[in-house]
């Protein structure tokens, strides 16, 4: 199976700092991949560049190459708007747009490129909130503003926003970090599911949560990526101490 998405000594620079060091990385399709380390380490850093969000940073830069299907993303012909549709993102807190319905927020990024027909937009919309386990719980208050859901709807909300415009790759960066038990769980079990239409990548902080969800397994460390592996390779038979000491829990 050939990877959906490539990494070939990637850096990443905040002016003069390095902040990710050469790293190389790759992803196949339809699979759940956890990225892990402690606080500054680059695992955010690094996922942001996927989807070309340091374009909109000041002093950042990018260099080595990251391709998606075969394409460079950074290549000078690409649209860094049409990159961010295929390779979504899903954010620390939920950030659904607070002047829009939930039907709006889930349409949004359709209006964006065009698309104005009502029915399709109609099943989109339904699609994405199902696909997010959302659909039964708003189904009668698709009109209302989007900022009266809990904080584990608004992310799923989030999450269905995302897929609406039917990503290949969606990137999570610790989507659960500000959610209660109750619904970390449930976007936990929704990422089984999600895999089957779209690669994901998710930035977490909880060892027991990269352990549950995830396939494979990147740990950095002061911007390098110290190693890579299947999940159950990574947490019961690491081939660096540096991966074993974290993964224990003696440092983080």
């Amino acid at each position: 199976m050939q990877p959906i998405l490539n990494a070939e000594t990637v850096s990443i620079y905040y002016g003069p700092k390095r902040a990710v060091n050469e790293v190389s990385l790759s992803i196949l399709p339809n699979t759940v991949n956890a990225l892990i380390g402690p606080s500054g380490c680059g695992k955010t850093t690094f996922l942001r560049a996927i989807n070309r969000m340091h374009d909109v940073t000041p002093g950042a830069k990018v260099t080595g190459k990251i391709t998606l299907d075969g394409q460079d993303i950074y290549a000078s012909d690409m649209d860094p708007v049409a990159v961010r549709r295929r390779i979504g993102m899903v954010f620390q807190k939920p950030n659904p747009f607070p002047t829009m319905s939930v039907y709006d927020n889930v349409a949004s990024g359709l209006r964006l490129s065009g698309v104005t027909n009502k029915s399709y937009l109609d099943q989109i919309v339904e699609r994405s909130l199902r696909q997010a386990a959302l659909w039964d719980e708003v189904k009668d208050r698709l009109k209302s503003p989007a900022t009266g859901l809990s904080g584990g709807q608004q992310q799923r909300l989030c999450i269905a926003r995302a897929l609406a415009v039917e990503p290949e790759v969606l990137l999570m960066d610790e989507p659960t970090s500000a959610l209660d038990p109750a619904s970390t769980s449930r976007i936990e079990d929704l990422l089984a599911t999600l895999k089957k239409d779209v690669t994901i990548l998710i930035v977490t902080h909880n060892m027991q949560q990269a352990a549950r969800v995830s396939d494979t397994t990147s740990f950095f460390l002061n911007g390098d990526l110290v190693e890579n592996g299947v999940t159950a390779d990574i947490f019961t038979n690491p081939k660096d101490e540096r991966t074993e000491a974290y993964v224990t829990g003696r440092f983080g």
